[in-house]
């Protein structure tokens, strides 16, 4: 299956993220600052780094495409693109530290989703022809279409599609971000709802993002000049979330006896964690993908989580030598069955941050307990470091850039340029 920028198609394994971030480094400095609020096409795609589905499952981490770019270029040359991976890293944690704004989310989209599906008035009218690409606007249409045959779009892209969906169709942010969710290979509960919620004037108080003719035109090299958007965006308004509240501690040790590895599709690059001593007799795989939403998520979606969670499983049962079994879901049932199969006194596991798979986790820590299995995550170094970062505005997190490379062993001191050798 091809790798290439200009594919359409993205194969769900670690090799094939390696490929694009191994063509995409060349570029990653210079070239990508001045190009890449360019949507020139779904077939035309180098002059950004397309790895966003790689990296939302953690088939290549963070801290490998930093490491990879850094190693090429300094920071001051690839600042840019640098600061791109550190917004996943800030939206991650800021919804790691404001849970609430999860919990209101997934409420009020599932109770739209309920609207749309029995009423047939203007809502429901609305968001049809938003979702099948039937509104008119011919910007829009097209990113629908692109979205709903490839599940992706352009960065630039995605920001213009929310503004129109909010702005110009006045339709719930709510439903928006749970169309894209369901439907982007790197649907991500934090980047998803933040950066809907920040186009609305909600994440920022007061701050939209008004997609304009002009812009559109300009940065898609005149393939589009939509008619009829909205003039203005008045920002979104909703109750108060209240503060940040801390990350929760995580235990410095791991569990003794014998011990079940689960993989999620929330980090599927195992060989990069520290399990310590632990004795894993065992290995299991689980999806939340279902989960994402109440309305039906979408094929392409599903099919690559699913990929790439079986690529992990492969990958981790030639390297321990073990078999990896699939579990139906992430309940408690089918944990504790895991358990039971194979004796294990607990099962550990990547840190899954807030979202679908944290949410299915967080119900079977009790059931597992009562039966005497210890279920523990794992938080990477790398988020350890860097959500604390997260509870403000990304100035606060782009301010400690230079001090978190130097804490993940990536370039040299906080006063360096961090200039390497071309690899």
């Amino acid at each position: 299956m091809p790798t290439d920028h200009n594919s359409r198609l993205f194969e769900p394994t670690r090799a094939a993220g390696l490929a694009r971030l191994t063509a995409f480094v060349p570029s990653s400095a210079q070239a990508y600052a001045s190009s890449r609020n360019s949507d020139h096409g779904p077939d035309q795609r180098r002059n950004v780094s397309v790895l966003s589905p790689y990296i939302r499952h953690r088939l290549i981490t963070e801290t490998e495409v930093l490491e990879a770019v850094l190693g090429r270029f300094s920071l001051g040359s690839a600042e840019k693109f640098v600061q791109e991976v550190f917004w996943r890293t800030y939206f991650k944690g800021h919804l790691e530290t404001r849970p609430v704004i999860w919990r209101r989310y997934r409420t009020e989209a599932a109770q739209l989703a309920a609207a749309v599906g029995e009423r047939s008035g203007g809502l429901a009218r609305g968001f049809r022809a938003a979702t099948e690409g039937r509104t008119g606007i011919d910007c829009f249409d097209a990113w629908a279409e692109e979205l709903l045959e490839t599940g992706y779009l352009h960065n630039h892209a995605r920001m213009w599609f929310a503004s129109i969906w909010i702005f110009t169709l006045k339709l719930p942010w709510q439903l928006g971000a749970d169309f894209t969710y369901r439907h982007f290979l790197d649907g991500d509960p934090a980047s998803t709802t933040l950066s809907w919620r920040w186009v609305a004037g909600l994440h920022t108080k007061g701050k939209t993002y008004l997609a304009r003719r002009d812009n559109i035109v300009g940065f898609t090299g005149g393939r589009f000049s939509p008619e009829g958007l909205a003039k203005e965006a008045v920002a979104l308004d909703e109750p108060a979330l209240g503060g940040p509240q801390p990350l929760a501690d995580v235990p410095r040790s791991l569990p003794a006896g014998r011990v079940g590895l689960l993989l999620t599709e929330e980090d599927l690059h195992p060989e990069s964690i520290d399990f310590g001593h632990a004795d894993i007799v065992a290995i299991a795989g689980a999806s939340a993908v279902a989960e994402r939403s109440e309305l039906d998520v979408a094929d392409l979606a599903t099919a690559f989580t699913e990929g790439a969670l079986q690529d992990a499983m492969s990958r981790t049962s030639r390297r321990m030598g073990l078999p990896a079994q699939r579990l139906a879901t992430l309940s408690s049932v089918c944990l504790a069955d895991f358990c039971r199969e194979h004796r294990l006194d607990a099962v550990v596991t990547a840190h899954a941050p807030v979202g679908p798979t944290a949410d299915a986790l967080a119900g079977a820590v009790a059931s597992l307990a009562k039966e005497g299995f210890i279920l523990r995550q794992i938080r990477r170094p790398f988020d350890g470091s860097a959500w604390p970062h997260a509870t403000r505005g990304f100035f606060a997190m782009k301010e400690r850039i230079p001090d978190l490379l130097v804490e993940a062993g990536i370039g040299g001191s906080p006063d360096a340029d961090f200039a390497r050798p071309p690899s």
